[in-house]
């Protein structure tokens, strides 16, 4: 498939109308080309890479889209339905093709595609098909843009951000996942729920693999700024650790109920994917629990090990991993994580 773009040629035989519609201004200096292009590939056309794409285009991040998918047809007709809003959105120029050159240039690169798990497929055999595709995805995209962060959604998100790491040979802040965001997102959600707050004005990180084996930090959540459970102990209110335990295994069931209801999600990690662009597009600074390489940090040893931390993101990627209070319980639990996606990475063989 070629590449596909919008054409600002009309008319018969292609002819550049624009000289016809446009009279220039008289003795005026030619055009000063801009520096700003901002150019995101999203490699992968299904639920979850469109909502990503979509998101992103409307909340005017990049100037720039390519679209990278192994099927042409799909991917043709989902360049055009976005070029077909274009009155009605920031004017972005959308590319797609089924090539890696398209994405060259990219100043971030977002890996949706994955292998879908068959029935009765085990956990591991899923990732092993999974990184021979990642095998064909990566070292195009960082012989394409060398300069580039890269962004991986793929699940299991924490093992193929390591292998997207170990196959494209990029600094380690240039590699990240999207990790527990999204959790983060729908714990906050479900703690203003009970509080009848603004999810904003809750702070709150499940850190870990995005995953089972996920931590919630309750011991620093906060809701406009006051630490939630020293607040209860000072005020002598009683609560129970089995109440905190039900809403954590609500965040970690929650994409099972969307797909179990849906058959997919897409319109959540869409706008999470889209926020972390922003951030790092914009050097905006902000915190987010996102994959990165955990060793070293909170007790997390024996290994090249990614795991979502809260993390200060910015123009060149991960600037640096927060320095959160963890009780000695939640430590524990974080290095247990740790330990069970470090099991997962040393049947690679990378």
């Amino acid at each position: 498939m070629a590449n596909n773009e919008s054409s600002s040629s009309l008319g018969p035989g292609g002819l550049d109308l624009t000289s016809t519609f446009f009279k220039p201004i008289l003795n005026s200096d030619p055009p000063i080309p801009s520096n700003r292009c901002t150019k995101v590939s999203v490699i992968g056309v299904g639920n979850v890479g469109m909502a990503i794409a979509q998101t992103i285009l409307t909340q005017d991040i990049a100037d720039e889209i390519a679209l990278v998918d192994a099927k042409p047809d799909k991917l043709r007709g989902e360049m055009l339905d976005l070029q077909h809003a274009a009155a009605f959105l920031p004017r972005t120029k959308i590319t797609a093709s089924v090539d890696y050159d398209v994405t060259a240039g990219s100043d971030l690169c977002i890996v949706t595609a994955g292998a879908r798990q068959n029935p009765g497929e085990s956990r591991l055999n899923l990732l092993q098909r999974n990184v021979a595709l990642f095998r064909h995805i990566i070292p195009p995209l960082a012989k394409s843009s060398p300069d580039a962060i890269l962004l991986i959604v793929s699940n299991p998100v924490d093992v193929l951000t390591y292998v997207a790491w170990k196959l494209s040979g990029f600094p380690v802040n240039r590699v990240l996942g999207s990790g527990t965001n999204l959790d983060s997102s729908r714990f906050r959600f479900l703690i203003a729920d009970h509080l009848d707050v603004n999810a904003q004005d809750v702070q709150a990180f499940i850190v870990g693999e995005h995953g089972d084996s996920s931590v919630a930090l309750w011991s620093s959540i906060s809701v406009g700024g006051i630490p939630v459970l020293s607040f209860l102990e000072k005020q002598q209110i009683a609560y129970e650790k089995q109440t905190l335990e039900d809403i954590h295994q609500t965040v970690v069931g929650s994409a099972y109920e969307v797909i179990g209801l849906k058959g997919y999600t897409s319109w959540a990690i869409g706008y999470s994917v889209a926020n972390l662009a922003y951030t790092i597009l914009r050097d905006q600074r902000k915190i987010h629990p996102v994959t990165v390489l955990a060793r070293g940090f909170y007790g997390v040893e024996g290994g090249d090990v990614f795991l979502s931390l809260p993390a200060l993101l910015g123009r060149n990627g991960v600037v640096a991993v927060t320095n959160v209070h963890m009780t000695d319980e939640e430590s524990e639990k974080l290095q247990k994580s740790a330990k069970t996606i470090l099991e997962m990475q040393s049947q690679l063989g990378l």
